[in-house]
């Protein structure tokens, strides 16, 4: 009965990274978009310079 719970108990963690790891993917996907759409529509600075859009 214990090799049963704890294969089934492994089965849930790994579900459960996989899941975690996989909404990772996709959150890191949106900022790269965000990131990407900040450097197409960055605003003109003084002097005709294009500055960041960023603050850091």
């Amino acid at each position: 009965m214990v090799p049963l719970i704890l294969v089934l108990l492994l089965a849930v963690i790994l579900f459960g990274a996989g899941f975690a790891l996989k909404a990772l993917w996709w959150v890191a996907a949106v900022i790269l978009v965000i990131w990407l759409l900040g450097f197409v529509m960055r605003s003109a600075g003084a002097g005709g310079k294009r500055g960041r859009w960023y603050r850091w």
